[in-house]
Parts: structure tokens; C-alpha cells; sequence
């Protein structure tokens, strides 16, 4: 990219229920499962579903990338009252749009919610110990690697471990 040319735009917002359709595209895309709990051939029905009925606690955001949800992240704030400081976090973004800062920017954006909104001071993960790009985004956002779950999901026909990250808010 020469010194003219300018990143395109990454708009972070809410989810909502027209999302539906690109989030679709987005989980099903066979880049995006492999990095997820997802199993392929998910229908659009159940991803509407989804999306129609969260979980309390759950904070659901999508990046547009030039219009196009191209990205989304969720933060689940726990309910419990000794848990209330905690969120679990995850990001999905579109093969197509790796390396462009959309995950970064949903990142900063959960963070903000988390930080500044929910009150969290701890931010939890789970990502596959092979997910190197993942890995990278999260430690630029200060998680750290507690530990490694041995065998944690089936994908494509073996076992894979998972490192749980957290961040912490001092």
C-alpha cells in the first residue's frame, strides 16, 4: 500500500438481526471454522436464531469494511455475582479480510465495552495453539497465555489443544 492510498474504513457496531445473512457467509467460511468451535454446514436458519435470542449477559458487535459486515465479536459479561468482574470474549473474521485491521478493531472496541461500560477486569479466550495470527492479536491487546487444555476440540478428523488467554484490567 503506497503513502496515498488510505486503509479503507472499519465501522464497529452492534449486531443486529439484518446481520444475519453475513454473519452466515462469515461462520461457514471453511478459514473461519477451522479457527472456531463451529461445525461446517451450519443452516441460515439457526444462525438468525442465534442471533434473535442471545444469552443475558451477551454483548454482540460486527465490523463493516467499506458497507460489508465483514467481522463480528461477542463478549458474554458473567451473571454470577462472584463472577461479575469476568467476560469470555471471541472474534470471527472473514477469510477474505484477514490483515486488514478488522480484528484489531473489534478487539478495541470489546476492550472499550469491557473496560469502560461492563466494568470487567479480567477478559477470558480460548484459541487453538496453532492459530498463530489469533495468538498475535490477542498479546497486542495485553492477554497472556495461563494455560494450554490438552486434546480440547475435535477438528478435521484429530484433536487440537487450546490456550486459555486472559487480559487483565490492573
Amino acid at each position: 500500500m503506497s503513502e496515498r492510498e488510505t486503509k479503507p474504513e472499519i465501522n464497529v457496531r452492534a449486531s443486529c438481526a439484518d446481520d444475519a445473512e453475513a454473519l452466515y457467509e462469515i461462520w461457514t467460511d471453511p478459514r473461519v471454522c477451522w479457527g472456531t468451535l463451529q461445525v461446517p454446514y451450519q443452516s441460515p436458519d439457526a444462525v438468525r436464531k442465534k442471533i434473535a435470542s442471545p444469552t443475558p449477559g451477551f454483548y454482540s458487535l460486527v465490523a463493516e469494511l467499506d458497507g460489508r459486515v465483514v467481522g463480528c465479536a461477542g463478549i458474554h459479561a458473567h451473571t454470577r455475582p462472584r463472577k461479575r468482574h469476568v467476560g469470555d470474549c471471541g472474534i470471527s473474521v472473514h477469510g477474505d479480510c484477514w490483515g486488514q485491521g478488522v480484528g484489531s478493531a473489534l478487539m478495541a472496541a470489546l476492550l472499550d465495552l469491557a473496560d469502560n461500560w461492563l466494568n470487567l477486569t479480567r477478559v477470558e479466550l480460548e484459541v487453538y495453539v496453532d492459530n498463530a495470527p489469533a495468538i498475535h492479536l490477542y498479546e497486542k491487546f495485553g492477554f497472556e497465555i495461563e494455560g494450554t487444555k490438552r486434546l480440547y476440540a475435535f477438528r478435521q478428523g484429530e484433536f487440537v489443544d487450546s490456550h486459555v488467554m486472559a487480559r487483565l484490567k490492573e
